[in-house]
């Protein structure tokens, strides 16, 4: 229990320290969290502030991707797919689909690959929505895809 308080701490400090635009700090106090998930968390929090501030994210990212990749396979889905729908919410539709590649829960990976997908036919980028449902490993989620998306352009 004392290991998730000291997490906790330590990851209220990340946020105050990035609300204060006090970055490199953020990030070398989120390396200090003992607990995974909370660090996890920490990094892809600062992944998201960093991306809506236009700064580089990519070290944050990446980061927080490979501390997922220590978590139980439940956590680091729910995690990654956080982060996707964070990226995705700010248009960032590579990066969302980054981010699913490493989901290894294949219906979850393919429901954030069809997600981004009708993200980009709403937006009139229609062809590369179906190179993106045509990726899709997991057939009902294609299927589902594929149906909303006659809907939606």
């Amino acid at each position: 229990m004392q290991v998730w308080y000291r997490s906790r701490a330590l990851y209220d400090t990340v946020v105050r320290l990035l609300n204060s635009g006090r970055y490199r700090e953020a990030m070398e106090m989120a390396e200090q969290i003992p607990d995974d998930r909370v660090k996890a968390t920490a990094f892809s929090r600062i992944a998201v502030h960093l991306a809506k501030e236009g700064k580089d994210y990519g070290e944050a990212l990446e980061k927080a991707i490979n501390v997922t990749s220590d978590l139980p396979s439940g956590e680091a889905t729910k995690t990654l797919m956080g982060l996707a729908f964070e990226f995705l919410s700010l248009g960032l539709h590579e990066e969302a689909l980054h981010v699913a590649e490493f989901i290894r829960d294949l219906p979850n990976r393919s429901k954030i690959q069809a997600e981004v997908a009708l993200k980009l036919a709403r937006e009139g980028r229609v062809s590369e929505a179906m190179e993106i449902i045509n990726d899709i490993l997991d057939e009902d989620v294609k299927t589902w895809a594929m149906s909303r998306m006659a809907t939606t352009v």
